[in-house]
C-alpha cells in the first residue's frame, strides 16, 4: 500500500516546501512593508498584483508547460519564485514589490498547476479521494507553517527572505530527481461567464464577492494587526486561526446545507461573517486575545462560504460539467481577489478596522443577493443533490485542482 502512494508522497513533499514558501513570503511582505512605512494603497496593490499574476498564470502556464515539459517548466517556475523572494529582500521599494508580486503570482500558478496535474495523473479512481484529502491537508498545514515561521524571525532582517528562497529551491528536488513519467499536457483554462451565471446566479455572484472579502483579508489582515499594535506572533496566529476556523466549520455548515436550501445557509453564513466584521469595525478591540477570538469567529463563517457556493452550483449542473463549473467559479473567485485588496486599502484609510468594513460590505451584498434569488428560483430537491464536499478557498488552488477532486468524471466515461 505504501508503494502505491510513494510517488504521490514525493510530489507532496515538494508541494509542502512550495506552499510554505508562499505562506511565509505572503505574510512577510505586508509586515515588512508596514514597518518600512509603505502606503496602505501600495500594500493593497501588492495583493491585487499577486492575484492578477496568478489568474494570468492559470491561462498562460499550460502553453509554457507544453513547450518546455513538466519538469523543466516546474524548475523554471520554482527558481523564479526563489529569485523574486530574494529580490524583495534586496530591493526595499513599494513600487518594485508591486511588480515582483505579479511575477510571484504568475510563477506560483504555473508551479501549482504542474503539481496538481501530476497528482491527478498518479491518482486512480480508487484512491482519488485519499489523494485529494492529502493534498488539502498539505495545503493548509504548509501555508500555516510558513506563516508561523514569521513569528520566530525578525521581519526587519533579510533572514526570512533567504529562508523563503531556500524553501522555493527545496521544492525543486523531489520533481528533479523523480523517475516517474510526466503527466499529460495541461489543458487550457476557459471561462464561460454567461454559462456560469445561467447555471447559478447565486454561485457566480457569490464567488466573486467571496473573493473580494477573502482577497482583502488575505492581503491586509497582517497590516491590520500591525497597525493596532499586536505582536508579530499574534499576527501570524491570527492569520492561521481564520483559515483553521473556516476549515473546521465547513463540515457542519455543509451538512446543514445538505438538509435544507443551501442558499439559506449561504445567506446566513454571509450575514454572520458580516456581523463579526462589523463588531470589530465598530468596537475596535485592541487586546490580542480579543482580536484572535473575533477573527476566528469571523473566519469560521467567511471561509465556509466558497464551499457552499460551489456545492450549490454543482446541484444545478450536470455531472460531466463539474470541472467546467467548479473551475470557472474558482477563476471568478480569483477575479474577486484582485478587487478586494484595493477596496480594503481604501477603507483602511479611515481606520485600521476599515478592512473589516470592506469584507462586511462584500458579505452583506452576498447575503442580500442570495435572499433575493430565493424568491425567484425554487431549490433543487434534496434527493437530487450531491453530498456536500469541502473546498478550500485559497488563492493557491488552480483549475487543475478541480480535476483532482473525487467528483470529477473520469475521462471516457
Amino acid at each position: 500500500m505504501f508503494a502505491t502512494y510513494r510517488p504521490i508522497l514525493s510530489l507532496l513533499r515538494g508541494t509542502a516546501f512550495l506552499l510554505a514558501a508562499s505562506g511565509l513570503h505572503g505574510l512577510l511582505l505586508p509586515l515588512r512593508g508596514q514597518a518600512e512605512g509603505f502606503s496602505t494603497a501600495a500594500l493593497g496593490l501588492m495583493g491585487t498584483a499577486w492575484a492578477s499574476g496568478f489568474v494570468t498564470g492559470c491561462y498562460f502556464a499550460p502553453r509554457i508547460v507544453r513547450r518546455a515539459g513538466h519538469v523543466r517548466a516546474f524548475g523554471t517556475f520554482a527558481a523564479s519564485g526563489a529569485i523574486v523572494a530574494l529580490l524583495t529582500g534586496l530591493i526595499i521599494n513599494e513600487y518594485a514589490w508591486i511588480v515582483l508580486r505579479a511575477f510571484t503570482g504568475f510563477t506560483m500558478a504555473g508551479a501549482f498547476m504542474i503539481i496538481e496535474s501530476w497528482l491527478n495523473e498518479k491518482a486512480t479512481n480508487e484512491n482519488r479521494g485519499t489523494v485529494f484529502g492529502l493534498y488539502m491537508m498539505v495545503t493548509y498545514a504548509s501555508i500555516m507553517g510558513g506563516q508561523m515561521i514569521v513569528a520566530g524571525g525578525d521581519v526587519h532582517s533579510a533572514s526570512l527572505f533567504m529562508i523563503t528562497g531556500i524553501f522555493f529551491c527545496l521544492s525543486l528536488i523531489p520533481t528533479a530527481v523523480s523517475t516517474q513519467s510526466t503527466p499529460k499536457p495541461l489543458q487550457d483554462v476557459k471561462l464561460d461567464l454567461k454559462g456560469l451565471y445561467v447555471n447559478s446566479p447565486v454561485s457566480a455572484v457569490g464567488c466573486l464577492l467571496i473573493g473580494v472579502a477573502n482577497g482583502a483579508w488575505g492581503t491586509l489582515g497582517a497590516v491590520y494587526g500591525a497597525r493596532i499594535g499586536i505582536p508579530t506572533a499574534a499576527i501570524a496566529l491570527m492569520m492561521s486561526l481564520v483559515v483553521i476556523a473556516g476549515a473546521a466549520m465547513q463540515l457542519p455548515a455543509g451538512r446543514i446545507s445538505d438538509r435544507t436550501d443551501r442558499r439559506y445557509v449561504l445567506a446566513g453564513a454571509g450575514f454572520c461573517a458580516a456581523l463579526f466584521a462589523l463588531v470589530i469595525f465598530i468596537f475596535r478591540p485592541q487586546s490580542a486575545t480579543l482580536v484572535l477570538v473575533f477573527a476566528a469567529c469571523y473566519g469560521g463563517f467567511a471561509y465556509t462560504l466558497y464551499s457552499i457556493a460551489v456545492a450549490h452550483a454543482n446541484d444545478h449542473a450536470d455531472p460531466e460539467d463539474f470541472v467546467k463549473v467548479s473551475g470557472g467559479l474558482l477563476m471568478l473567485y480569483g477575479f474577486g481577489t484582485m478587487i478586494g485588496p484595493l477596496l480594503g486599502a481604501a477603507l483602511m484609510g479611515l481606520q485600521p478596522e476599515g478592512l473589516f468594513l470592506a469584507t462586511a460590505l462584500a458579505h452583506l451584498g452576498l447575503a442580500a443577493y442570495t435572499l433575493l434569488r430565493i424568491r425567484v428560483r425554487a431549490p433543487v430537491p434534496i434527493e437530487d443533490r450531491e453530498a456536500f464536499k469541502t473546498q478550500p478557498a485559497e488563492r493557491a488552488l488552480t483549475p487543475e485542482a478541480v480535476r483532482l477532486d473525487p467528483r470529477t468524471q473520469p475521462e471516457g466515461s
